[in-house]
């Protein structure tokens, strides 16, 4: 999930819509006041995406709340804490053109790269998405030169402990990811589901480095690009969307940020909408044409006051669940300062606060899913949730 986070903030598609049916019918039955175990049951199916838990619990950039995110480390783990879903990837390209799993292009927040003397003249300002940022690029680097550097974590204020594995892992490619879900597949006996996200896709279409052609590529190799294929794409430009359900038969999901951004795609073509207007009736119903899902943060799910505290649920859930998109909103972690106001446990910024009651909380909106950097915190909650 990108810089969007508000923590830190028909034709092909049809095919694919239907087989995340059953989810969106068991979701309503939350809005009717079904107790939870009925809700999950009546959410699973068999195939494809109809095969996983509902509730369904995505390892946000892995298990990022125990590892570096967007290492195998941090993957493998979220599965052995019991993800359904890994989100293995946030893809960005590599000067040569390969794809790479980071969390942004600018890459001194989350590698070594800043202790690497030979890459000092490397670090620069450039406009990203209309924000100067200032580091080093993952485009300005070439495979080889990135696979020299290691991952760090990303918020060590809140996670000093996930510090403990700083230059453990290396950047892994998206084929390396690839090879590895089919490794962990016949391994466990069970098919590894993988969740990536197209980062800045205008960005870097702009620079010669199109992202989607590249993923198409890389999933037709490996026989990924089908409507059961277990693997979902997801970017919060709706064009890129748009752009990849011409190209691959995987399910979609368009990513929604704050109610008063606007996806930077949109910026650039000078469509005035926000993600206020996508989230009516009418801007859902346009999604539902060309993707399966949507990834709202989770304040568009359930608000906050200026206090930080959770008010009354929108119908965000139930307008979604009636033009037959699924919800898999972001991000829940455990830590304190992530947490609505009420559910924290004193202030330390590493110590965490009720979990299990955000989860529950969330849970009983209706929701099908939801990002986590702690999966072994999601999958103890939504067994409350079902069990309740």
């Amino acid at each position: 999930m990108g810089t969007q986070e508000s923590y830190e903030q028909q034709g092909r598609g049809t095919g694919r819509r239907a087989l995340l049916g059953a989810a969106v019918l068991g979701a309503g039955g939350a809005v009717l006041g079904l107790s939870g175990t009925a809700v999950a049951d009546a959410r699973q199916g068999s195939g494809g995406l109809k095969s996983l838990p509902v509730p369904t619990i995505i390892g946000h950039r892995g298990a990022s709340g125990y590892r570096p995110e967007h290492t195998l480390g941090s993957y493998q783990l979220a599965l052995d804490l019991g993800a359904d879903i890994v989100e293995a990837g946030d893809l960005v390209p590599t000067k040569d053109g390969h794809l790479v799993c980071r969390h942004e292009p600018e890459i001194g927040g989350t590698t070594d790269v800043a202790n690497h003397p030979e890459f000092a003249d490397r670090k620069t300002t450039k406009v990203l998405d209309g924000v100067n940022t200032t580091g080093w690029f993952t485009e300005d680097f070439t495979l080889a030169e990135l696979k020299t550097l290691r991952a760090t974590e990303r918020i060590p204020a809140n996670r000093p402990h996930n510090t403990l594995y700083n230059g453990r892992w290396e950047i892994p490619t998206f084929e390396e990811v690839l090879r590895w879900q089919e490794e962990q597949t016949r391994k466990r006996g069970k098919q590894v589901w993988i969740y990536p996200e197209l980062k800045h896709p205008t960005y870097f279409r702009k620079l010669g480095l199109g992202l989607e052609e590249r993923v198409a590529k890389l999933l037709r190799k490996y026989g990924k690009d089908r409507r059961n294929s277990p693997v979902i794409l997801q970017s919060f430009e709706p064009t890129s969307i748009q752009r990849l359900n011409k190209l691959v038969d995987n399910p979609l999901v368009v990513l929604l940020s704050g109610a008063t951004t606007r996806p930077w795609d949109f910026v650039e073509t000078g469509d005035p909408r926000t993600v206020a207007d996508l989230i009516k009736p009418q801007g859902l119903r346009e999604i539902a044409g060309y993707a399966q899902g949507i990834g709202p943060t989770l304040d568009l799910i359930i608000p906050r006051d200026a206090n930080g505290n959770l008010t009354t649920p929108t119908t965000l859930v139930a307008d979604a669940h009636k033009v037959g998109l699924v919800l898999h909103p972001y991000t829940m972690r455990n830590e304190n300062p992530f947490l609505p106001a009420s559910f924290r446990k004193g202030t330390d910024a590493d110590a965490y606060g009720d979990v299990f009651g955000v989860f529950k909380t969330y849970f009983a909106t209706g929701i099908d899913g939801v990002f986590t950097d702690n999966p072994d915190t999601g999958v103890l909650a939504r067994e409350d949730f079902v069990n309740s």
